[in-house]
């Protein structure tokens, strides 16, 4: 895989929304002498402006395989809607072209097993794009563990506290829906915005691959006007017998840091993934904390082109993060709270839904490695949990 030569073309499916952030990734490794965005693939093109000064001509289509073999491309990204995930990436492998997938990486587990077989099949390299992947922080939490720092593993929570405005949920057609035109999309707290909690949590427990879950046990709600889960969480039973909870909520009373908390029998890691801070607490000892440092993952694809680096996020090592979303595909749709549980509020131009209390549900399952049916709230006690319970197993 290695001895290409560099800039390597690069073709960008998807460069509005989120993807005007790999478009400015882009630009600072073109900076860099190691790539050159070759092409755009979005339904209108971008203005100059949007595209801001290249430096040389980027052609632009809706064609995205057209396109690829217009430019050359040796690497595509692709920040497209979930449910197109799969076919654009076997277009580009079919080409020979390697891949920097935004997560998630398919809507359902048959997806991606059909897009890893297919790039494994076609001998392209594929980095999916959990960010927080590749953060030093992962190996240097593992290593905690490893050493006993925290003694025995009891089990790792992990919690996001959100705002969204219900504007959030219309941004497109896809968004907050769970199926589209009978296509599944799977769009959710749990699966896209703070998929990455789902992700880090996972691989802190050394739990990634399709093999290394047992079970998994989702509790979905809703307090906005959508099909998708806004306020939810997830437990998930390892190989090993360990315990993995997620819990997410884009209704926050007030937005905070996303983070993942590793508890042992003689004190406990916390990992604020997006910050790559760490703070560990022990018995005995005072509280430290340390700041790491973070390997993009485009950067990454491009080493591993070049010289053969190991990639950090290849798709077999998001298999487990696959088993929580097709648990969460295969769910009854989530249950949508009483009036009584959550206010509107202002918000922006427009409006946004308050889930009272849920913040501190939210830091309460990743303290506890509990569900919310398991914490208290009258909303998820299990009479309202009917409709869920078994989802997953």
């Amino acid at each position: 895989m290695s001895g290409a030569s560099l800039p390597l073309p690069v073709v960008l499916a998807g460069a509005r929304g989120h993807g005007r952030v790999h478009l400015e990734n882009i630009r600072r490794l073109q900076h860099a002498g190691l790539v050159r965005l070759a092409g755009v693939c979005e339904l209108r093109p971008l203005t100059d402006e949007e595209l801001g000064s290249p430096g040389e001509p980027v052609a632009q289509s809706d064609d995205f395989d057209g396109l690829l073999a217009s430019t050359g491309a040796r690497i595509a990204v692709i920040c497209t809607p979930i449910q197109t995930h799969t076919d654009l990436a076997l277009t580009a492998a079919r080409r020979g072209v390697h891949l920097l997938l935004e997560k998630p990486p398919a809507p359902s587990y048959a997806d991606f097993r059909r897009m890893a077989d297919g790039v494994r099949a076609a001998g392209v390299a594929c980095q999916i794009g959990f960010q927080s992947l590749g953060s030093d922080a992962v190996a240097a939490v593992r290593g905690l563990v490893a050493d006993g720092a925290v003694g025995e593993v009891r089990g790792v929570g992990a919690a996001g506290a959100w705002v969204r405005g219900e504007a959030y949920f219309h941004r497109a057609p896809w968004a907050g829906r769970r199926r589209l035109d009978g296509v599944d999309v799977v769009d959710g707290a749990l699966t896209n915005p703070l998929a990455h909690a789902v992700a880090t949590a996972l691989a802190l427990d050394g739990s990634v691959h399709t093999e290394d879950v047992a079970d998994v046990e989702p509790e979905l709600f809703r307090a906005n006007a959508i099909e998708s889960d806004d306020t939810s969480c997830v437990r998930v039973t390892t190989a090993r017998g360990g315990r993995v909870t997620i819990a997410a909520t884009l209704c926050a009373e007030t937005a905070a840091e996303p983070y993942v908390m590793v508890h042992g029998d003689r004190g406990r890691i916390t990992f604020w993934y997006k910050q790559d801070r760490v703070l560990l607490q022990r018995a005995g000892h005072g509280p430290v904390e340390t700041v790491h440092g973070r390997t993009d993952l485009l950067e990454n694809l491009v080493s591993h082109l070049t010289d053969g680096t190991d990639l950090l996020v290849p798709p077999e090592a998001t298999g487990a993060f696959m088993r929580v979303v097709e648990a969460v595909r295969t769910a009854p749709d989530p249950v949508a709270l009483p009036d009584g549980a959550w206010r509107p509020e202002p918000f922006g131009d427009g409006a946004r839904r308050v889930v009272a209390g849920v913040d501190a549900l939210v830091a309460a399952s990743a303290e506890r490695t509990a569900l919310f049916s398991e914490l208290g709230a009258d909303w998820a006690r299990p009479a309202a949990l009917r409709q869920v319970q078994g989802a997953g197993r």
